[in-house]
């Protein structure tokens, strides 16, 4: 819609990704990596659609003043009914729209693409699924996990890509935080500055 951030556009998509892996009968998608990140979206979610299924992030009740925490429970009850698919076309790929994929381990081990990546996700993509593609690897901002992408071979558009880095910088962007006038101490990785400079927050540590 005219007018939205980037943020806020992240996190009609990651609603969307929330809601169908919940209501999938079979989902075969690594969906624990994106929670952390989905938790991060929370209020650009909420802002968009207040009453939806709290699918990928569900407060635990806290005492006063207690930060509030996220539970693992929905990404446990999916990994627990993951079938073994003997007909992958039957059982999986008729039924489900999204695909969450995990990086590290799933698409590449370090600087080495997985064998049967690319086929898996032609196959995908000529279906139609949509892909996202996770991780809390904060080495990297979303530029350079593209470049990544590109550098194996993989052609992945950056709306598909939410890192660690890029969730911490699209929850300041959706706050306001740079209005503040304050900066972020940064006790990580070079990503997360990297997507602090595209926002305009300044920042120091590191």
């Amino acid at each position: 819609a005219s007018g939205e951030t980037e943020a806020m556009q992240a996190g009609r998509s990651l609603l969307r990704v929330a809601t169908a892996a919940t209501t999938a009968p079979r989902v075969a998608m690594k969906l624990s990596s994106a929670l952390p990140l989905l938790a991060a979206f929370a209020p650009a979610v909420s802002a968009f659609a207040p009453s939806a299924p709290r699918a990928a992030f569900v407060p635990r009740a806290a005492g006063a003043g207690a930060a509030r925490s996220y539970s693992s429970t929905t990404s446990t009850a999916l990994a627990a009914n993951v079938l073994k698919l003997s007909d992958p076309n039957e059982e999986l790929l008729n039924d489900v729209d999204v695909f969450i994929f995990d990086c590290d381990g799933v698409i590449w081990r370090g600087d080495s693409l997985i064998d049967g990546i690319p086929e898996t996700l032609s196959k995908l993509r000529s279906l139609g699924k949509k892909m996202f593609f996770v991780t809390n690897n904060s080495t990297k901002s979303r530029k350079g996990y593209k470049s990544k992408f590109d550098s194996l071979g993989l052609d992945v558009p950056p709306e598909e890509i939410f890192s660690s880095s890029f969730a911490a910088a699209a929850y300041l962007e959706q706050t306001d935080f740079k209005s503040s006038g304050k900066k972020v101490y940064v006790i990580g990785e070079v990503g997360i500055g990297e997507e602090l400079d595209l926002i305009g927050v300044d920042w120091f540590g590191g």
